[in-house]
């Protein structure tokens, strides 16, 4: 019995060393730093693919959308500019059909603004008034 515990102490000795060689996990650091490189490389292949030629997020020189309204799931009407001509079109999921040019170019909407934030009611105010209708 002595000569078998004798023999399974080297044993015992390598199967204790296995997992010693295996590399650790990474810490906080390193898995912060992996999703900034991922994040990078998510955006500089947008920025490489936006400069490719071909691709299809660069607007068409000379064509611009100026209104667009939605008559339908797949229908809508647009105004689009082509050379200083405004033409009124029709588009569905059939195709696009040309229904009027326009004399007067229809006037340009005015640029979004941001709510004034010392105009806005008072939240407490709401709230009370709320739950008092609510009784």
């Amino acid at each position: 019995m002595l000569a078998v515990g004798q023999a399974a102490a080297p044993v015992a000795r390598q199967a204790s060393e296995v997992g010693n060689h295996a590399p650790s996990s990474p810490g906080l650091f390193g898995a912060v730093f992996a999703l900034l490189l991922v994040l990078g490389l998510i955006v500089g292949l947008g920025w490489l693919l936006k400069r490719m030629p071909g691709s299809g997020f660069r607007p068409a020189a000379g064509l611009k959308l100026v209104a667009s309204l939605p008559l339908g799931a797949k229908e809508r009407v647009v105004v689009v500019e082509v050379g200083g001509q405004q033409l009124l079109l029709g588009v569905t999921a059939g195709g696009i059909n040309a229904l009027h040019s326009l004399d007067a170019p229809l006037p340009s909407p005015p640029p979004p603004s941001l709510p004034d934030l010392k105009k806005l009611p008072d939240f407490a105010q709401l709230l009370a008034q709320k739950l008092r209708k609510d009784r």
